[in-house]
């Protein structure tokens, strides 16, 4: 595998959403990770996704890229000892059960560092592996809720939004991944691994800005706003003629200058209504409709042609057509296309960041269900052909 983690192996348990996506960003940057599912009926993300194709999965090609995908029955006896195996050459651990299941499998952390000092364990789950709430069953929109996210997101006429992905999920594989390599780097320093705890909650909470202390020190709940911020001004989501919508964000003093004179209007600079930061904040109202009132005068691409000459901040809001068309993403590669063998192309994003001296990239789209348990049980822990299909027979992998 490409990219700077090249040489270090993860193994992957738990399914769905925060475990593997942790996972996808592990493998994104060079690591080997052998992805763990059941023998009988693989991990549900499988067949998850909103819209299909041919009956299949556009979830899946992304989730699993570049992973080795392998079966073993974790609730028998004999696929514990595979996975101690496997754990005892490998780097990271990777799971999102419910906590206290890994220990019920004799798979704790206790166990497993006994035999690999040196193993760094990710834990994802909805609320920490301790606390009073640990054994709840935890997903993202309660998490979501839970953390902060959900109260705030929305317009303040209706009950709070979700964000149309699944964040939370998101925020906690990307805090595991986070803790998962400052720990490996630790582990290469000391030769001791540890547990990484990411909650689904604790991530949320993690990007809320100053929510907690302006409540407590002083008195402030943040509400749900819409598309705008309230007393920053102007940053706001404004019609063009032909119907699209624009971002424009010029709420600083010398972007709104810049702003007011696009629109023909330089005086409103110097306005005493406009004039600072914070009066604008006090006349946002105001503001939003007289730049509205210009922008629906234009159709989108002049208006946002007519910004940028002008050095305003502004955008597009984009959909995938918009994304598959732009020439930045053209240029930096940020869709890119995957051999599928059902599909041919499967276009998906690339990894993100990028690397200027280890680059890495998108191998392959997410394996068949047990694609490769022959070659990984066999190079890792040579278990010859006789022995493969004895533990499949007794449905072990």
């Amino acid at each position: 595998m490409p990219g700077p983690l090249e040489g270090v192996r993860v193994i992957e348990l738990g399914q769905l959403v925060a475990g593997p996506y942790c996972g996808q960003l592990l493998a994104d940057y060079g690591c080997e990770v052998i992805k763990v599912e059941d023998p009988a009926k693989g991990d549900p993300l499988r067949d998850w996704g909103r819209e299909k194709a041919e009956g299949r999965s556009l979830w899946w090609p992304i989730a699993a890229r570049n992973k080795t995908c392998v079966t073993i029955d974790l609730r028998h006896a004999r696929g514990q000892e595979l996975i101690r195996r496997l754990i005892d050459e490998a780097d990271i651990v990777l799971e999102n059960f419910r906590p206290g299941t890994m220990e019920r499998w004799g798979l704790g952390y206790e166990q497993l560092s006994a035999i690999n000092p040196r193993l760094v364990m990710i834990r994802v789950s909805g609320y920490g592996q301790d606390g009073p709430y640990a054994q709840r069953p935890g997903y993202a929109s309660v998490g979501e809720a839970m953390g902060g996210l959900r109260y705030v997101i929305g317009d303040p006429s209706s009950p709070p939004s979700r964000a149309g992905i699944s964040l939370g999920d998101s925020l906690a594989a990307m805090f595991g991944c986070m803790g998962g390599l400052a720990a490996y780097a630790n582990a290469q320093r000391t030769g001791q691994g540890q547990v990484v705890d990411a909650s689904i909650y604790e991530s949320v909470l993690g990007v809320m800005e100053s929510l907690v202390p302006e409540y407590v020190l002083a008195g402030f709940i943040r509400e749900r706003t819409g598309s705008m911020l309230p007393n920053v001004a102007p940053s706001n989501v404004y019609p063009s003629r032909d119907g699209q919508m624009v971002i424009i964000a010029a709420n600083n003093d010398t972007l709104w200058c810049r702003l007011a004179t696009a629109m023909g209007r330089p005086e409103l600079g110097t306005d005493p209504r406009f004039a600072s930061h914070t009066v604008r904040g006090e006349h946002q109202g105001e503001l939003d409709r007289l730049i509205a009132e210009w922008t629906v005068t234009l159709d989108a691409a002049a208006l946002v042609e007519h910004l940028q000459a002008h050095d305003v901040v502004v955008g597009s809001m984009y959909r995938a057509p918009e994304m598959l068309d732009d020439p930045q993403f053209v240029a930096r590669d940020s869709i890119v296309n995957v051999a599928h063998p059902e599909f041919g192309e499967f276009p998906m994003q690339n990894v993100f960041p990028k690397f200027s001296r280890t680059p890495a990239e998108v191998l392959w789209c997410g394996p068949s269900h047990g694609e490769h348990t022959a070659e990984v049980l066999g190079r890792l822990l040579g278990i010859t052909t006789n022995e493969l299909a004895a533990l499949h027979d007794d449905g072990v992998i």
